[in-house]
């Protein structure tokens, strides 16, 4: 292979990436930016209280957050009312008696800090599970809504099951490539096809929130560099334990693998069941979807493609 198809799958893969990381797949702590991805009661995150003790402008109106911080007053009170007030998680529960300065990234002191937003009430960013009484809330409220009894023995603990099980099967969004990878990446003078195929896969379809599963093939063709083979398999998992379609499932881990070992070419292939067409819909029980992504030689050159088609059609 000549150099400058290794420089354009570079390329391919850095561009790739770019459009899926910034918009499909948030990382962590993007669960304490503001509460953007909760649903807002009266301008807030759930369960939180915001309550203000400053008098209202003449004419009935409220002073803003925005506005307050603006005055010197507030800026000269906030440190006292700071350390009066505890701190408190997103969707504890906990009301507030004292006003609380929201802090931002451009608050003196606070400039380099990453997670500040003007709807976040703490310097910490929260975890997932602080989640959890918000969530099984909110899944009480979907028993009651089907007409279910939620005070009834057998579902008394369900929507806490049910939360704890959703965060476990979107558990991908907590992890990260260089995490997965733990270093497991090792000079080597091998340029030969690496195959790991038949690895199992679960993930929930983004669409109807249901399951689709199935089995993942991944091949790539080193440049001085290899993959701990193990690793293949937890770059499966980053990605499926997402709310997911296949197709971007596919180009996502192909993207992965470029990124950790810079291949000569990577090549994804994905056979899915889908129970959003098994259960529901055209309900088609035997029915399999298949994606592929070819990357770098995989792409180029056919003979090359063709050895890695036929080493996973191999039983």
């Amino acid at each position: 292979m000549n150099q400058s198809n290794r420089f354009e799958i570079s390329d391919d893969a850095d561009e790739l990436n770019q459009e899926i990381d910034d918009t499909n797949f948030p990382r962590s702590n993007s669960i304490s930016n503001g509460n953007a991805s909760l649903p807002e009661l009266n301008g807030h995150g759930p369960n939180v209280s915001t309550s203000t003790t400053s008098s209202a402008p003449a004419g009935g109106g409220t002073t803003s957050f925005a506005a307050r911080r603006r005055s010197s007053s507030f800026r000269k009170e906030e440190s006292t009312d700071d350390a009066e007030c505890s701190v408190a998680s997103i969707g504890s529960g906990i009301n507030r008696a004292h006003p609380v300065p929201l802090r931002t990234s451009s608050f003196s002191g606070h400039e380099k800090c990453t997670f500040h937003h003007d709807l976040e009430l703490d310097h910490k960013p929260s975890t997932r599970e602080d989640l959890l009484p918000f969530m099984s809330k909110s899944y009480r409220m979907l028993l009651s809504s089907l007409g279910e009894d939620p005070e009834r023995q057998g579902l008394l603990k369900t929507p806490e099951r049910a939360a704890k099980a959703m965060l476990f099967f979107t558990k991908g969004y907590d992890q990260s490539l260089e995490e997965a990878l733990n270093g497991a990446v090792f000079d080597e003078d091998h340029d030969e096809m690496v195959v790991v195929k038949d690895i199992e896969m679960f993930s929930m379809c983004e669409h109807h929130l249901v399951p689709f599963y199935g089995k993942v093939s991944i091949g790539y063709l080193p440049c001085k560099k290899i993959l701990g083979l193990s690793k293949l398999a937890r770059i499966v998992e980053i990605f499926s334990r997402r709310l997911q379609v296949q197709e971007r499932l596919t180009k996502q881990i192909a993207v992965a693998v470029t990124q950790a070992v810079q291949p000569a070419g990577v090549a994804v292939i994905i056979e899915g069941v889908h129970m959003c067409m098994v259960m529901r819909g055209v309900q088609k029980i035997n029915s399999k979807t298949v994606t592929s992504t070819m990357l770098g030689v995989f792409r180029d050159d056919p003979k090359t493609r063709e050895e890695f088609l036929t080493l996973c059609n191999n039983k």
